[in-house]
């Protein structure tokens, strides 16, 4: 058996005994199926990104319980069918994790950012002197990835240690 996880987006116009009635035909069929149910979630009303089926909300529930892959399978079957079901996402539970409802931003505190010293401020003999400045990985001898506003296509600037070789201006045309 595998631990799965589901998140349910459920129609805000459902009434929550509607609601409550689809996590409930959620929760037996992994029973009848020889699942274990091991926790529910309401998420709560949510705003959504965009509208899907012309709502602007949806309900969330997440649900974790053990079952084998032909359960998950009739259970998205059973989920795809119901119209009260916006939409919903099935994934395999990780041991040890835990998952939780999105917090409200608009309920949680800012906290103030603290204040770091500026590298003047801090006395050179207070930094070790052993620790090394991080190696970049850009090259400086490549060229840049786009042309500058003055140069034209095809007129780059040549690399470091090559030889600029002159093009005939006519390349049809023999000296």
């Amino acid at each position: 058996m595998t631990t799965y996880e589901i998140l349910l987006m459920l129609d805000p116009e459902q009434a929550e005994a509607r609601q409550d009635d689809i996590v409930a035909r959620a929760r037996d069929l992994v029973e009848k199926n020889g699942g274990a149910w091991h926790s529910h979630d309401a998420w709560g009303r949510r705003r959504l990104a965009y509208p899907i089926a012309h709502k602007e909300e949806g309900v969330y529930h997440l649900v974790v319980f053990d079952a084998e892959a032909e359960t998950l399978d009739e259970m998205s079957r059973v989920l795809k069918i119901d119209d009260a079901v916006l939409r919903h996402l099935a994934t395999r539970h990780i041991a040890g994790s835990r998952t939780t409802a999105p917090r409200d931003d608009a309920a949680a505190p800012v906290a103030a950012p603290a204040e770091t010293p500026t590298p003047e401020a801090v006395a050179p003999e207070a930094a070790a002197p052993d620790v090394a400045a991080p190696e970049t990985t850009v090259s400086e001898d490549d060229e840049p990835e786009y042309a500058g506003a003055d140069e034209q296509p095809g007129e780059a600037e040549s690399v470091a240690g090559e030889t600029d070789v002159a093009q005939p201006e006519n390349p049809g045309e023999e000296e």
